[in-house]
């Protein structure tokens, strides 16, 4: 075991990690020295990092309030869900709906390790966690975990936060979140946030060479490029933006510049 008690034989304390690096910058404490060198050299490359951050994390928390108290969503499967961080997307949904269920889906062992504090569901609704990589959806689709949770004569959202710019176009990650989809009823939803380079390419092409440096290679995408993950569904207003203007609540305590952020997001109905 590691010091942190994390099973030291399936992780790499050695190499950086998306999750971990995501973690560092949160302020979170679950990261090991390589990661924080890579977050370091990172905010180093673009100081507004961790602006972006929080910004992603903000969203996906607004969205899902918007999913639980507007479009009565009462069932998650979260794609990618990193390392536990309060609020968790159950938590959220379960203080409008304690009823809500939710799946995650995570590859990183310490996520698996972590995950305790994923599991911590009210009494009348349900968590679950599948170790699985996105881009086998077919692992996810079939587990056990997805089918005993998840009502699928029901409406489910589908959450895929801040990882579809680490799936390049020979893996295509349109086509993974079509699949996902497409076991879904009509009146499910898709949450998503998508790596961009268009309002700060140099500061951004910095930090993804950063992230390549470290082999994790980045495909940042267009508007147009974003609009292929939403064909065929029906986009909640204000349509796909940056994160931080997608029904903004106010709490910042600073305006955000549009420069300062590199993350496009939008919610989605299946017809």
């Amino acid at each position: 075991m590691s010091d942190n008690g994390w099973p030291a034989d399936r992780i790499d304390t050695e190499s950086a990690h998306s999750a971990r690096i995501y973690d560092y910058i949160l302020g979170g404490k679950d990261y090991y020295p390589a990661d924080k060198e890579a977050g370091d050299a990172m905010s180093h490359e673009w100081p507004a990092l961790p602006v972006h951050m929080r910004a992603n994390r903000d969203f996906m928390n607004r969205a899902v309030r918007w999913l639980a108290e507007e479009a009565g969503i009462r069932q998650f499967l979260d794609i990618g869900t990193g390392i536990p961080t309060s609020p968790n997307l159950h938590e959220i949904a379960q203080s409008v709906a304690p009823e809500s269920r939710v799946v995650y889906v995570d590859n990183d062992p310490i996520v698996l390790t972590l995950s305790q504090g994923l599991l911590a569901s009210t009494p009348e609704g349900k968590t679950s966690y599948i170790e699985a990589d996105f881009q086998h959806p077919e692992a996810i689709l079939d587990s056990a975990e997805f089918r005993d949770t998840l009502d699928l004569s029901k409406p489910v959202a589908l959450t895929v936060i801040a990882i579809v710019h680490f799936v390049l176009d020979e893996d295509d990650a349109v086509g993974i979140v079509r699949r996902l989809l497409e076991p879904l009823p009509s009146g499910s939803y898709l949450a998503m946030s998508i790596g961009t380079a268009e309002f700060a390419p140099e500061e951004v092409g910095r930090v993804a060479r950063e992230y390549a440096a470290r082999n994790m290679p980045m495909r940042l995408r267009t508007f147009p490029e974003a609009e292929e993950f939403f064909e065929g569904l029906e986009l909640v207003e204000p349509g796909i933006t940056q994160v931080h203007k997608w029904h903004p609540d106010g709490s910042d305590s600073e305006p955000i510049r549009d420069e300062d952020i590199a993350m496009y997001g939008a919610v989605a109905r299946k017809p």
